[in-house]
């Protein structure tokens, strides 16, 4: 089981501030989709650390102007939203409950596509997954592939057999006019 670790200060030392076990809280209504929100901080971080995660008790998963969110999501094959077992109206309930602040930007017109405030780094750590991009680009990705997510419209794809996981860190963004 992965853990959390965060470091603080005692006595003028570096010391373990935080070592929990994160564990997977997998949805219910889409099988194999799994997110955690691991960590924030607030838009002005300073140290040495207050003891509090900025992500914590917050109405949205989305990180404000300057703050920054750190979530892992694995994403099922593409297939698990192919059965006919699949109810997208329970997967859209569990969504806007678990992810508060982004299931609202999904597309209903679109599965997948949306839009944040928000300038995300993303790492994939296992599996396969293709980033598809507005213009209708695919960009298929293999683990240790980074992208950099610059508050376009994009969708998250996995047409594999396996899942994926990737490690996102999101970066609050003022968005200006085009």
């Amino acid at each position: 089981m992965a853990r959390l670790i965060v470091t603080s200060h005692r006595n003028g030392k570096s010391s373990t501030g935080l070592d929990q076990s994160l564990s997977a809280k997998p949805f219910q209504s889409v099988p194999g989709f799994d997110t955690t929100l691991i960590w924030g901080t607030a838009a002005v971080p300073s140290v040495p650390w207050d003891g509090r995660n900025a992500a914590d008790g917050r109405k949205s998963v989305l990180p404000e102007v300057g703050e920054t969110r750190l979530m892992k999501v694995t994403f099922p094959p593409d297939s698990v939203m192919m059965s006919p077992d699949f109810d997208p109206a329970a997967a859209g309930a569990e969504y806007m409950s678990r992810l508060p602040g982004l299931a609202e930007r999904f597309e209903p017109e679109s599965p997948g596509m949306h839009t944040t405030d928000s300038v995300d780094y993303g790492i994939l750590l296992e599996g396969e997954i293709s980033l598809e991009l507005d213009d209708g680009e695919t960009l298929a990705l293999k683990a240790g592939d980074v992208v950099v997510q610059n508050g376009t419209r994009h969708a998250w794809r996995n047409p594999g057999t396996k899942p994926a996981t990737l490690i996102f860190v999101l970066i609050g963004a003022r968005r200006e006019s085009a």
